[in-house]
């Protein structure tokens, strides 16, 4: 409803004032929208900014389409205020099955999350990228674009090589119950500390290495096994944190078809390619110094020829490519989104990500170390255990361990996501899991207190009339979810659907402090119910695209 009012509004200011940009805004806690155009136009219509908007907020509302919006000049500024229709579409929207959902659009969207080397388990560092990756995939998904989700598998690396080299050797066994992916990073310890033992074992490593980009078949399967050992711990973990891909890619199929040896014989005939002992790209014309290098001297290739070929291939079949990626692969991101326009390529729009850490020593006794993202939901589980028990003990062990599970989930997703990706931030598990703070477990509380209203109240005819400040802020807060939801995938900015949630979490736990709801009467009983529907179905809805549960009883 909100985007339909500020079309509207957008179209009788162009029509006015002959601009095609017309400075509008969100009116703050002064009103739903506000426009600064008269200070562009003062200049041009030789006037105080003052009598500008003053002319332009009379000859807008004698508009015969204006319909209750009401418009005023406070000073140079136009202000626009929606009246009690607005508030009664809105809420009469948010209370539809799918709230929020756009029309289908046609423009084919990948994003790539995650692809964390397969030689361990995921850690703390790697979930913020499937946190911010997965959210932004929901809310795509949300926006009506086609979409594909992929992680790229990188099975030919100088890991991939120590680990297949590692259980062909060492002959180290699976314990029982150990998660696969677990079990290949207890391998990949143990062969680099037998390599530290005997420096000879490097030539074998490079062996491999070189025997897999000829496509050896023996060394291809050796390293095929053990990187799919690993990801299927991999997706494990995933299902936990609720993130999945529609498709894993593999790094070595683009030397296996081809698509490798091409890209180095495009790169071949441009200006800024070399050869000397390598295969590099001088990229210093756009401020990079570093040399973008492609083939090693032996003549097999690095990491940054498969990621061209994969990106070149991403760009020819997609319209939209996206990358989310740590901010340690800045150098590697600028590298390549300067190396495809060379090639008449498009780059990757690229979300950086700082790290998440833990409090020293809160989590672990490994301080200083990284710990597994296991280790993390089964040490945050536990103490939502803890939490859950405290509050409801009447329920059973089973209940309670399900509504803990979900809480983890929530706390853990919600206290990555909330933070703009650029800063870096610490996973406080005791602020994670506050009920009554802004966490994920505050949000799935506030839908489960909703749907208890709800319950208790029965069936009731759906009514619109509101006239508190609670009712009409809330109201109006509900209207812009939708924008929301476009605004995260325009700008690739999840944090602004975390923050949405927690506003109207907030507003309705204001709203139910002062306005009585199962005690107030007829038509006003009702307008009230259908919105805490409205808010129940809101708060559903930004959940399920913050990838959290929405639970009805915590």
């Amino acid at each position: 409803m909100f985007r339909e009012k500020y079309r509207q509004v957008e179209r009788m200011l162009q029509a006015c004032t002959g601009e095609e940009d017309v400075l509008l805004t969100g009116g703050g806690d002064h009103a739903d929208l506000a426009s600064t155009v008269a200070f562009k136009l003062a200049k041009q219509r030789k006037k105080a900014p003052q009598q500008i908007a003053a002319d332009l907020a009379a000859e807008i509302a004698a508009l015969p389409d204006l319909g209750d919006i009401r418009v005023e000049a406070t000073g140079p500024y136009l202000n626009f205020h929606f009246g009690d229709a607005y508030l009664r579409a809105s809420v009469q929207r948010a209370i539809e099955p799918g709230y929020g959902k756009l029309p289908r659009r046609p423009e084919r969207v990948v994003l790539e999350h995650t692809s964390a080397n397969p030689n361990g388990p995921l850690h703390v560092g790697h979930i913020r990228n499937t946190i911010i990756g997965d959210t932004l995939a929901r809310a795509f998904r949300k926006a009506g674009y086609p979409l594909e989700v992929q992680y790229y598998l990188n099975d030919m690396g100088r890991q991939i090589a120590i680990v297949s080299w590692g259980f062909d050797t060492l002959g180290i066994e699976r314990n029982e119950g150990e998660k696969a992916d677990h079990y290949v990073a207890r391998v990949y310890v143990a062969a680099n500390r037998a390599m530290e033992k005997d420096p000879g074992t490097v030539t074998e490593i490079d062996r491999r290495m070189q025997l897999v980009e000829r496509g050896d078949a023996e060394t291809v399967q050796k390293f095929r096994a053990a990187v799919s050992l690993c990801a299927e711990g991999i997706k494990e973990t995933l299902a936990q944190l609720h993130g999945s891909h529609d498709r894993f890619v593999w790094e070595s199929d683009f030397i296996r078809i081809g698509d490798v040896d091409r890209i180095i014989d495009r790169m071949k005939r441009l200006p800024q390619a070399h050869e000397d002992e390598t295969f590099w790209i001088d990229l210093s014309e756009v401020g990079i110094e570093k040399k973008y290098i492609l083939r090693r001297s032996d003549g097999t290739s690095v990491y940054s020829a498969r990621d061209l070929a994969y990106h070149t291939w991403k760009g020819r079949n997609y319209d939209r490519v996206i990358d989310i990626l740590g901010a340690d692969h800045k150098l590697i991101g600028a590298q390549l989104s300067a190396t495809l326009p060379l090639i008449g390529e498009n780059p990757p729009e690229i979300v950086y990500f700082e790290f998440v850490s833990l409090p020293e020593g809160s989590m672990s006794t490994r301080a200083g170390k990284f710990i597994s993202a296991d280790e993390l939901i089964d040490e945050v589980t536990a103490k939502a255990m803890d939490e859950v028990t405290s509050r409801r003990p009447e329920l059973p062990g089973e209940e309670r361990a399900a509504i803990a599970r979900s809480v983890t989930i929530a706390a853990i997703r919600y206290d990555i996501v909330k933070i703009i990706p650029e800063k870096s931030t610490v996973f406080d598990w005791k602020e994670a899991l506050d009920f009554e703070r802004q966490s994920g477990p505050y949000i799935q509380y506030a839908h489960a207190r909703a749907c208890s209203i709800l319950e208790k109240a029965g069936e009731f005819e759906t009514a619109f009339e509101y006239s508190t400040e609670h009712e009409i802020a809330l109201a109006k807060h509900l209207a812009r979810f939708p924008v929301v939801v476009e605004q995260v995938v325009a700008e690739l900015r999840p944090h602004l659907l975390a923050a949405y949630a927690r506003e109207l979490a907030d507003l309705f736990n204001a709203f139910y402090h002062y306005d009585p709801v199962l005690r107030s009467e007829d038509v006003t009983r009702s307008s009230r119910l259908t919105l805490v529907d409205a808010v129940r179905n809101t708060l559903q809805e930004s959940l399920e695209t913050l990838g959290i549960d929405a639970l009805r009883s915590m």
